[in-house]
This record gives structure tokens, C-alpha cells and sequence, in this order.
């Protein structure tokens, strides 16, 4: 293969771009979403319960529930699939739990994260993995 020295210059000043990219610049959906939900806090375990089936037989319709008693807000994401946000779940004053239930599509073995905003400003997270069989077969 023959470089011309357009073609080494080209190549030389692409590589020196990727190379001056911000770390940032790679972070993965999952981290955005996360991020844009706690607006860049840090999360801790605990307080929060995930519910959802260890192996589901269908990932069109698998079934998760999330309970944070104290919560304000609550959000779900999938990082397997393309766009990560699920669904968020937004609590009044007047609410009488802080409890939320779905069906979710799933494209594949994952993980699913719940990330709940607590009434004092913290938040808290967990995840559970869900493993996503086809025809039921377990493979």
C-alpha cells in the first residue's frame, strides 16, 4: 500500500485529534443517563428495591417493579439497548407509595439499573441482571 504524503498528513492529524479527545468523550450511554438524572452526584446502595425476573423467556414483555419508600423520583435503565432511559416515575406529596411497576423490551442478556432521587437530594441505585433466553430454550 502506497502513502502518499496527503495521505500520512491525513492520517497523522486524525490520529493527533482522537488523541487530544477528552476522556468524557468515550463515557457510555448507560454513564450519561445516570449522570443526567443525578446531575453528576454519586449514588450509594441500599433503600431501594428492584424487582425483575432472573431469566425471561419473552424480551418483549418482561415484567420489573421498583420500590423506594421516600423517594421523589425513580428511574430505570437497561444498558443493553440502544436508548438506555426506560421509564422515570415522578412522586407527589400526596403520594401514598413510592412504587412503580412496568413491562420493559429488553434486547438481549442485560443488566437493569434503578436509580431513585431520595427526598433529601441523595440517591440511590441498584441493578439486577436479567438473562434473556430465546424460545425459552435457556440459550
Amino acid at each position: 500500500m502506497n502513502f502518499t504524503r496527503r495521505d500520512a498528513l491525513i492520517l497523522g492529524a486524525g490520529a493527533a485529534t482522537v488523541a487530544l479527545l477528552p476522556v468524557q468523550a468515550f463515557a457510555s450511554p448507560v454513564d450519561d443517563a445516570i449522570a443526567a438524572f443525578t446531575g453528576g452526584a454519586a449514588t450509594t446502595e441500599g433503600g431501594i428495591e428492584l424487582t425483575a425476573p432472573e431469566i425471561a423467556e419473552n424480551g418483549n414483555t418482561v415484567p420489573v417493579s421498583v420500590s423506594a419508600p421516600g423517594a421523589v423520583s425513580i428511574i430505570l435503565i437497561s444498558t443493553g439497548n440502544p436508548v438506555p432511559d426506560v421509564c422515570t416515575f415522578n412522586f407527589g406529596a400526596l403520594s401514598g407509595s413510592q412504587f412503580g411497576s412496568t413491562r420493559i423490551r429488553l434486547a438481549g442478556t442485560q443488566d437493569v439499573i434503578a436509580v431513585a432521587k431520595m427526598a433529601d437530594g441523595s440517591f440511590v441505585q441498584t441493578s439486577s441482571v436479567v438473562k434473556v433466553t430465546i424460545g425459552g430454550c435457556g440459550g
